[in-house]
């Protein structure tokens, strides 16, 4: 199933929200804490204002079902986003996923429309600012705008949409970001350091005069396969249909199959096949009274030795420690 609201009725229902948000004890006179609409789903955002024209917004979000948020044409301010899981998709430019960041410039968006995927969960952040807190950052030799950046502030002209690249250091800073370990002022300072250090590693491909060429996006009816075909993984652990069957199972060829995996879920049919079966594994293995064995052919190993080492793959312990209540490297 798939909602579809306008953004104002969006705005709203998140107004309401905020309304009705209760603030954690935790929360720093200069954040404000807001539920998501349950209508929505479930999850936050956390607006942090770093500056008076600077905000950071940590975003943690779990739909309900895949959402379409329909976009009018408005004016669109300096945004800096990154999402360490979750999948948005628009009807004209591609998509922020876990391969790449997006950097939407000042100036007036075009009409569109937005899909959020239910699966997998949402999170990331969103930094807004003013083109001229831009050029006090990065000024050139004239006081404004550094020459390579001016592409980001169009006022009144169609705004520019780059989609740099998802690196190691990118990731890296969002999650020192999302895991600030600090308080009080010290937290502000740190966030808005690390705030501008993503800022400028987000920029670095274009002060370099770097060529933002975006991947031919995968079309929606298309990543609807995909996730067809996920669901039909999930379901059938014991003895998966093949690449081939599975592809052809929901309509697709098999090298597209193979590349849906990888742009939405970070991993190979494969990859995510395994990642399941030790899941499901790992369940079973501490919830019930199965044996290792028992466990193994249900998850669709019929080889012990084969399925004890993607197990500590995984997780760090053999099943029969985990059977007998060993904690794994992940804590889990």
């Amino acid at each position: 199933m798939t909602i579809s609201l306008t953004s104002r009725e969006e705005e709203e229902l998140w107004d309401e929200a905020a309304q009705n948000s209760l603030q954690p004890a935790s929360i720093e006179p200069f954040e404000l804490y807001v539920e998501m609409p349950s209508f929505l789903g479930s999850g936050y955002d956390r607006y942090i204002e770093l500056h008076p024209q600077l905000e950071l917004t940590i975003i943690d979000h779990e739909y309900r079902d895949d959402y379409v948020e329909n976009r009018p044409a408005s004016n669109h301010p300096l945004q800096f986003s990154v999402f360490l899981l979750g999948i948005i998709q628009d009807d004209e430019r591609g998509w922020i996923s876990e391969r790449n960041t997006v950097i939407s410039g000042g100036g007036i968006q075009r009409e569109m429309k937005v899909k959020h995927f239910s699966s997998p969960r949402m999170v990331g952040i969103n930094i807004e600012m003013s083109p001229d807190l831009l050029a006090t950052f990065f000024p050139g030799k004239d006081g404004g705008i550094l020459p390579e950046l001016k592409l980001l502030a169009k006022e009144n002209d169609w705004q520019t949409l780059v989609y740099p690249e998802m690196t190691p250091a990118v990731r890296f800073l969002t999650q020192q970001i999302f895991n600030c370990p600090y308080q009080g002022i010290t937290k502000r300072i740190y966030l808005e350091a690390k705030v501008l250090e993503l800022i400028a590693l987000q920029v670095s491909p274009l002060l370099a005069g770097g060529d933002f060429v975006q991947i031919s996006p995968l079309k929606s009816d298309t990543i609807g396969r995909i996730h067809h075909a996920r669901q039909i993984i999930f379901s059938r652990l014991e003895n998966p249909p093949s690449l081939v069957e599975l592809a052809a199972l929901v309509g697709v060829s098999d090298r597209t199959l193979r590349r849906g995996f990888r742009e939405l879920f970070g991993t190979t049919v494969f990859g995510y096949l395994t990642q399941m079966r030790m899941e499901k594994a790992e369940q079973f293995l501490r919830e019930s009274n199965m044996t290792v064995a028992e466990v193994a052919n249900l998850v669709g190993y019929t080889h012990l030795g084969h399925f004890a080492a993607a197990f500590k793959r995984q997780y760090g312990i053999t099943p029969r420690e985990c059977l007998l209540g060993k904690k794994s490297v992940s804590g889990l």
